[in-house]
């Protein structure tokens, strides 16, 4: 029997559709999985297995085909595990399946049964909305970050178990909503440092609100002990409040860089990055062979601050030109190429 799941894969900040196909077909209980997953997807029978086991049903005991289209988008991550899951039991014939192209549906299964959190919860149901999916079916973890978006059921759920008696309409579950913009206008002026906080030097606090209103770059130049990094972190205070667009925006970079804190939904404040020295050019810019942001993307809307400025390697300095010219950067791979946004102000401080 052939069922289809759907899940999702992020490249960059957005999201592609993948359609999770399960087969089930005479035969020894041989499991493949094609679709050009990588280790954590090929593993993932193993951890699928046991959580099927302890939630009170069986792996289908005949030969079972798993195919990740579009096959030639590399799979990566544990997140496809939920799906993959659904799939396989739908395909014995132990689940019902009327309801499983409606849904969206991503998580990390562990050995007991429940569900783990995932990354980049935020551009995955955006996509589900675009494409007219009804609800997208993801750990309850996730659920507020999801639920930024609306005209659709963001369904949080906490175990396999839940997921079956959800799908088979023997279990409601209320999906969870979030009023975006009272939120967000509630949560602007929460900052965990503040510019008032200085006392005294009148000259540099000058001259940060100059830098603040025209988005000026900074250097700071001062002995050790004068307040360099002290003034740096409460700099983004002063910064005009992102707008709800702009909130939207860093929160999905940070989703896809799995950064955002449990059970959180938009990031309110400007962001405010300071990379130690002995950061690498890839750490800085982002990449990797599956290319993720880096602290420039990271910083987007928001500071970048550089301590200890003469510290850095050369190298990583000068690949920060072409993406402070450009406000964003691009990571090209043999088969892949991912832009990422990276307009940030960009504060270093050192020594005379």
């Amino acid at each position: 029997m052939l069922v289809k799941t759907f899940g999702s894969a992020v490249y960059g900040v957005d999201a592609i559709t993948i359609t999770v196909e399960v087969s089930v077909e005479g035969g020894l209980p041989e499991y493949f999985t094609v679709g050009l997953p990588d280790s954590a997807v090929k593993e993932s029978m193993f951890r699928i297995g046991t959580a099927v086991k302890q939630t009170g049903y069986n792996m289908p005991r005949r030969k079972m085909v798993i195919n990740l289209s579009p096959a030639d988008i590399r799979k990566e991550g544990t997140s496809y595990d939920l799906p993959m899951a659904i799939g396989a039991l739908a395909a014995d014939g132990q689940i019902e399946n009327e309801e499983l192209s409606k849904y969206i549906i991503m998580g990390e299964l562990s050995l007991d049964g429940s569900i783990l959190p995932i990354k980049g919860a935020l551009p995955i149901a955006i996509q589900a909305r675009k494409e007219k999916f009804k609800g997208f079916i993801l750990p309850k973890q996730n659920a507020r970050e999801a639920a930024i978006v609306n005209q659709i059921d963001v369904i949080g759920v906490e175990t396999l178990g839940e997921v079956i008696e959800f799908l088979e309409g023997r279990k409601a579950i209320t999906p969870t909503v979030v009023d975006t913009r009272a939120e967000f206008a509630n949560n602007t002026e929460n900052s965990e440092y503040d510019f008032s906080d200085v006392k005294g030097q009148e000259n540099i606090k000058r001259a940060l609100e100059i830098a603040a209103a025209g988005g000026h770059n900074v250097i700071l130049i001062g002995p050790p002990g004068a307040g360099k990094t002290m003034l740096a972190k409460r700099f983004p205070t002063i910064l005009p409040p992102l707008s709800l667009n702009e909130a939207l925006e860093t929160t999905k970079i940070h989703s896809v860089a799995g950064k955002l804190a449990k059970n959180s939904s938009l990031i309110y404040n400007r962001p405010f990055r300071a990379p130690h020295h002995t950061i690498s050019d890839v750490a800085l810019v982002g990449g990797g062979s599956n290319p993720h942001p880096g602290e420039i993307s990271l910083a987007h809307n928001g500071v970048l601050f550089l301590d200890e400025l003469p510290e850095f390697k050369r190298t990583v300095l000068e690949v920060m030109r072409q993406p402070m010219e450009e406000r964003q950067v691009t990571i090209a791979r043999s088969k892949m190429s991912v832009t990422y946004p990276a307009s940030f102000l960009l504060m270093a401080s050192m020594n005379p």
